[in-house]
């Protein structure tokens, strides 16, 4: 597939972030696929328990300086760039006061959820693809990992759908075990409506739960991954029914399967492979 670009949007990766299985397979698949001729970038939060010493990350000057609005409110981008010494990758890390400074990830220290995860998540999706064209880099590949990259396909298949940087992206949504109990806010779908968009694009997502998020992004997506064996029932059936191509649970030392799975996408022969 010669050096083909495969971009990894993710809200945890190890070993900066380490809250459930995630972490585990952003660490290691991003790493097999660049040992298999891959172009990798990873982009993720910079949560405030990240630690900035230890992991060296620092500011990306070049890149930090947009605003991202948000329920009419500009919220200012941090770019922060950290390496894996032994796998020769970098992560860039958004960030910023408001929305990330925080000690805890997505619930506060009594354990309650954060009531702005809503615009939390809408930040992190509208600034990582702002990144990324900034970057002037176009993935030929956009996979999607967990909850808070939910809004990214929507974003790429309407508002994005013409950019030179992502026109002829396909996007990948890999779906996990719930991660969150709690329902967003209320008008989260509402503002997470963007530029050529209404509010009909974002219907899918207005109830805010968990489901809601992976059916939405399965909605916009052009193939998903089955990451758990432990699926929600409702979003299996909606898997199936989406006829998208699908990369069924199979844990494989190599990951010689998504690799598989890259190049049948990227030849357009969405085949589902079930």
């Amino acid at each position: 597939m010669g050096k083909s670009k495969l971009l990894f949007i993710t809200h945890e990766m190890s070993p900066f972030l380490e809250l459930t299985k995630i972490s585990e397979i952003t660490r290691q698949l991003p790493q097999a696929m660049q040992d298999k001729g891959f172009e990798i970038r990873i982009l993720m939060p910079r949560f405030g328990n990240i630690n900035e010493r230890r992991n060296r990350l620092h500011e990306v000057i070049r890149l930090s300086g947009m605003n991202i609005i948000i329920d009419d409110n500009d919220n200012p981008l941090i770019i922060k760039v950290a390496s894996i010494p032994a796998a020769r990758m970098q992560v860039y890390f958004l960030d910023n006061e408001e929305y990330f400074q925080r000690k805890h990830v997505f619930n506060d220290k009594d354990g309650k959820f954060y009531a702005d995860n809503d615009e939390r998540m809408i930040f992190f999706c509208k600034g990582a693809l702002e990144t990324v064209k900034k970057l002037g880099w176009s993935p030929d590949i956009v996979h999607c990992h967990g909850w808070m990259s939910a809004l990214v396909p929507t974003y790429l298949k309407t508002t994005y759908k013409d950019d030179p940087t992502f026109k002829h992206s396909k996007v990948v949504y890999s779906i996990y075990d719930n991660e969150f109990t709690e329902s967003l806010d209320a008008k989260f779908a509402q503002k997470a409506v963007m530029a050529d968009m209404t509010e009909a694009n974002t219907e899918v997502f207005k109830a805010g739960t968990n489901n809601a998020l992976h059916e939405g992004a399965l909605q916009y997506s052009d193939a998903v991954v089955l990451a758990t064996d432990k699926i929600d029932a409702d979003v299996l059936n909606y898997v199936k029914n989406s006829q998208k191509p699908v990369l069924e649970f199979e844990q494989t030392a190599d990951f010689e399967n998504y690799y598989n799975f890259y190049d049948e996408i990227t030849t357009d022969e969405l085949v589902n492979v079930a």
